[in-house]
This record gives C-alpha cells, structure tokens and sequence, in this order.
C-alpha cells in the first residue's frame, strides 16, 4: 500500500470501456479493489461502459477507413459512455484521467487494422477535447494471441502492432498484455481468472502512470 496520504487529495478518474473482454471484467473485484488500497476508496471514481462486438468507431466519431470511407454512424457508444462519467463527476473536482481500454477485435475481424492507430489517437484527442484535459492516462489491453496465424480475423496481427506502437509512442500511454489469461486453448474471450488478473493489470499500470506523471511533473 502506497505510503502516500492522499486524503486530501482530488479525486483520481478511471474511464473503462471497450468491447466483450471489457464486459466481461467486473471492477469491483479486482480493479477497484487495487484503486481503493493504492489512493483511498473516497479518492477514486470509476466509470465502466462497454458493449460486445462494437469496433473502435462506434468511439471515434471521426473515424474512416483506409480508402477515407466515413461510417453513417459513429461515436453513440462515446456519447453514451460520456453521460455516464459527467454524471459521476458532478460537482467534483478532479485530480487524474486514466482512460482503460479494451478493444480491437472487431476491427481485426472487419479488416480496418491498417487505422486502428491512428483511431487510437483521434479517440485520445476526442476525450482530451471534451474534458479539456493534455494529460489523460491511456491503458490499453492488448488483444490476446487468439489468431496469431491471421485465420479467422485476417488483421489480428495488425491490431496487435497498432496497440503496442501507439501505447510506446504516445505521452501518458501503456499497454497491458492478455495472452495468458484466455485459457489453453487461446480462446477469443478470456476466462474467469483471467478477468480479475486483467482488472490488476489495468489497475496497477494505471497507478504507474499516474505516478509517473507525477514525478515528472515535480522535476
């Protein structure tokens, strides 16, 4: 347990969402958990919405594909997401963003691997805009080695990559790796305790980056 007294301390915002391996986590038994013994559990507020199969433009309200084809739709589960976490952080006052994702699978499945970074990068941008914040703390939970091969989901390779170069290139971002929590068989959804390992994981990278940030906001 951090020695730190954060009672005092503005409230530290976790924003997770994605798609089934998201649903399937459940915060309140490993993530929060993690937050509460870390900051304190009156300093933390967590928001979760997700919904299975949905790719990242459902998101990213700019989204296009790599022909520079624009979906009818975009961006309604954000919109859904967003009123969820304006009316959890009414009338508080804020110290930390740390946006948890888990996501991918569709993309990989519909082929649009080739601009997941990028639609990485808009959804950042897109958050940052509306919270008006530079310095929101990006998790991201790389898709597991399910089809390694490109069998089924033709660029599940090429979303794997994107995730991994645009946690490592971007300020404030870090990946998280699932390939050992989906079972022998290397199943697409993950299993019970693969879940809660997840939930860890995405808790204690994001209290790494919220320290890291705090270091270096004090050089």
């Amino acid at each position: 347990m951090s020695t730190i007294d954060y009672k005092n301390e503005l409230k530290h915002l976790f924003i997770l969402s994605g798609q089934s391996n998201m649903v399937g986590l459940d915060p309140k038994i490993s993530f929060i958990p993690v937050m509460e013994e870390e900051f304190g559990p009156n300093n933390i507020i967590v928001v979760k919405d997700a919904q299975n199969g949905q790719p990242i433009r459902r998101w990213y309200k700019k989204w296009k594909s790599l022909e520079g084809n624009t979906p009818k739709a975009s961006g309604d589960l954000y919109d859904r997401l967003m009123v969820k976490v304006n009316a959890a952080t009414t009338a508080q006052k804020i110290k930390t963003v740390t946006f948890v994702w888990m996501q991918g699978e569709r993309d990989a499945y519909e082929k649009h691997g080739a601009v997941y970074a990028r639609s990485l990068s808009g959804l950042l941008t897109q958050l940052s805009d509306d919270l008006a914040r530079t310095d929101i703390n990006f998790v991201i939970g790389r898709i597991s080695d399910f089809d390694m091969n490109n069998e089924k989901y033709v660029h599940w390779c090429l979303v794997r990559k994107a995730q991994v170069e645009f946690a490592e290139t971007t300020p404030h971002a870090a990946w998280v790796d699932t390939d050992d929590i989906n079972g022998p068989e290397n199943a697409l959804h993950y299993t019970k305790e693969g879940y809660k390992v997840m939930g860890e994981r995405f808790a204690r990278k994001s209290i790494e980056l919220i320290h890291l940030n705090d270091q270096q906001n004090s050089e």
